[in-house]
């Protein structure tokens, strides 16, 4: 299989919060990166803080919290991540289809649930903590990076943002497969063609969920009435649930439909692959199968 958009949902996007680790710490454990899985937790430390301004008390109890999210993914999660790793090279081998393809992607995407409700408790309590001034800050940041995303991919034009996710497509699929043939260039091209990207739809998507945040957090935050523990998780379990499936059926329904289009797609031109570069994807995929299973019996 390639390392096509599809098996980027293990790797989806949660800003600000605690449960932003899981997907950083997801990522670099199949990115089979073994020093930066062994670094996540202070990587994914200087991450949030860039967006939340943490002060001394939340920098140490974050710190805490992320090395122990760690500890418990290493132990009980990587092994799951080996496995879905051994299953994807077994099926490398041959043809496959986009329904195959799909259930890959449905199992990376529970092994980041898993990983979200983890770390919601430690999100709850970093969030209740948040003054005023850090969600100011958070909201400057944001702006900030709403901003670069709206340069990058609403004002170039169509043709020159349809190069742009060729080569990405590209540059994924040829980490797997080696260089690949034009006509499998010509494949990803029309592929993404057809998807029928639209900038204007995901800016949209992003001003919302930026929004709910700002929103989730300051009530979260609040003092007059402070909410107690419950109401709070509730609270971010909920925000969390929007993030995952947005609440607007017309952009959830093109991003379900956005995973299907890329499952036929990865399927597509896995089965265009020759031996040779069915070959190297398999010795890939064991390699990050190895290095999974490495990194699960290391304490």
């Amino acid at each position: 299989m390639s390392g096509s958009r599809p098996l980027g949902v293990c790797c989806g996007r949660i800003i600000g919060l605690l449960a932003a680790t899981a997907a950083l710490v997801l990522l670099q454990a199949c990115s089979a990166v073994k020093l930066a899985y062994n670094n996540a937790s202070e990587l994914a430390y200087w991450w949030i803080d860039s967006y939340a301004d943490l002060n001394e008390q939340q920098s140490q109890q974050l710190r805490a919290e992320l090395a122990q999210l760690q500890q418990w993914h290493r132990s009980a999660e990587m092994p799951r991540v080996a496995e879905l790793l051994k299953k994807t090279r077994l099926l490398a081998s041959a043809d496959t289809s986009p329904e195959q393809v799909c259930s890959l992607v449905a199992e990376a995407r529970s092994r980041l649930d898993a990983l979200i409700a983890r770390a919601e408790p430690a999100a709850t309590a970093l969030a209740m903590g948040m003054a005023g001034a850090q969600i100011a800050h958070l909201e400057t940041k944001l702006e900030k990076t709403t901003a670069e995303w709206r340069a990058e991919w609403t004002k170039p034009s169509p043709q020159e943002i349809r190069a742009k996710r060729l080569k990405t497509a590209v540059d994924r699929a040829e980490q797997f497969y080696g260089s690949l043939e034009e006509r499998q260039v010509s494949l990803l091209r029309n592929a993404i063609a057809e998807q029928g990207f639209d900038p204007a739809r995901s800016l949209s998507e992003r001003a919302r969920r930026n929004q709910d945040l700002l929103q989730t957090l300051r009530l979260l935050s609040s003092t007059n009435p402070r909410p107690g523990a419950s109401q709070s998780a509730a609270a971010l379990h909920a925000y969390i649930e929007r993030l995952s499936h947005s609440p607007n059926p017309v952009y959830h329904a093109h991003f379900e439909q956005v995973i299907q289009d890329s499952c036929k797609t990865t399927a597509l031109l896995h089965n265009s692959a020759t031996a040779e570069q069915r070959a190297r994807a398999v010795r890939k995929l064991a390699a990050y199968e190895s290095d999974a299973r490495t990194l699960a019996a290391t304490r």
